[in-house]
């Protein structure tokens, strides 16, 4: 008689699908450890997928937020530099023309305001790093001032609105969107700005070339020039104000600006936290998980290979040696 193995077939398939899925526990995560993430694939996360992906997508959009975000406070750091200028500018006007009342001498005063013009048209007709004109509103092929001289200033025709044909801007307004939802307009056109200063050194030069003019000659005023000059402190410190309140309100556009890019930065970290939460492998997590596999897969292969060796021998008693 022979004395068969006690364990079955169905007890070999059982234990042989305990080693492989142990094994494959063991696969899994030493592929996290070695890759630093969870899975590979969206799959791979089960039901935490779709708030991955989700999440993924939101922080791309704050992403393109944020570089736009970024170059839209370049071209106001920009834009808030030539208004500085600008008011300065406009400031210079109103001195230039208080010191000819206050000395009563002007034979300095055009040869001020023409310096003025040239540094004023400069700016209001200054390029970005892209080449297009930052006060065009839109228009990037034209220079938004048409004259290039004082002189061409002032014998423009009347128009509606006045000075409308100093300037060929267009009137768009560049914006941005920092956020879902949120936008911040930020443009700014060269008619908007430059109007108010422009007029101021038209009528000047305007009066200037007339027969009460002759302002280079004014070692002594006349009262017809007194009278004008006196009246264009008041207009000069307008077309002042006029700039400081433009240059103010770009300035909330920068703090406006400034703000969304903290929220961005924010948004970026928990974006970034909450999608690592996800997909990275906690290490030391991943190291229990290890050490816990391997002990289960060599606690399977040790029961497989001692079922293997068992038979009825095993139980059987020793045989004695008197028989």
């Amino acid at each position: 008689m022979s004395i068969d193995r006690i364990t079955t077939a169905s007890q070999t398939a059982y234990f042989l699908t305990q080693i492989e899925n142990a094994g494959s526990a063991l696969d899994k995560t030493q592929a996290q450890i070695a890759s630093g993430v969870n899975a590979t694939t969206y799959a791979g996360f089960g039901n935490q997928a779709q708030v991955l992906t989700a999440t993924l997508s939101a922080n791309a959009r704050n992403s393109a937020y944020t570089t736009a975000t970024n170059l839209a406070s370049t071209q106001v750091s920009l834009q808030d530099t030539q208004l500085t200028t600008l008011s300065s500018l406009a400031a210079q006007l109103q001195k230039a023309i208080s010191d000819s009342v206050a000395n009563n001498d002007a034979t300095d005063l055009m040869t001020q305001a023409q310096s003025i013009f040239s540094q004023a048209s400069s700016i209001l007709n200054s390029k970005d790093a892209n080449g297009d004109y930052i006060f065009g509103g839109g228009n990037v092929t034209n220079p938004p001032v048409t004259v290039s001289s004082l002189s061409a200033l002032a014998a423009l025709p009347a128009a509606t609105p006045p000075l409308s044909n100093a300037f060929q801007n267009g009137s768009f307004k560049t914006s941005v969107q920092v956020a879902d939802g949120q936008t911040v307009t930020y443009g700014v056109t060269a008619s908007d700005i430059g109007t108010g200063l422009m007029q101021e050194l038209q009528s000047l030069a305007q009066f200037d070339a007339s027969a009460n003019g002759n302002l280079n000659a004014a070692s002594g005023l006349t009262t017809a020039q007194n009278n004008f000059l006196t009246g264009a402190i008041s207009t000069a410190s307008t077309a002042a104000d006029g700039l400081n309140a433009a240059t103010a309100a770009n300035g909330y556009v920068a703090n406006q600006l400034t703000d969304a890019q903290k929220q961005q930065s924010s948004m970026h970290t928990l974006y970034k936290g909450f999608a690592s939460d996800i997909q990275d492998t906690n290490m030391a997590q991943a190291a229990t998980q290890l050490s816990l596999n391997q002990t289960q897969l060599q606690a399977a292969l040790q029961v497989t290979a001692g079922l293997h060796q068992l038979s009825l021998l095993n139980y059987l008693p020793a045989p004695t040696s008197g028989g």
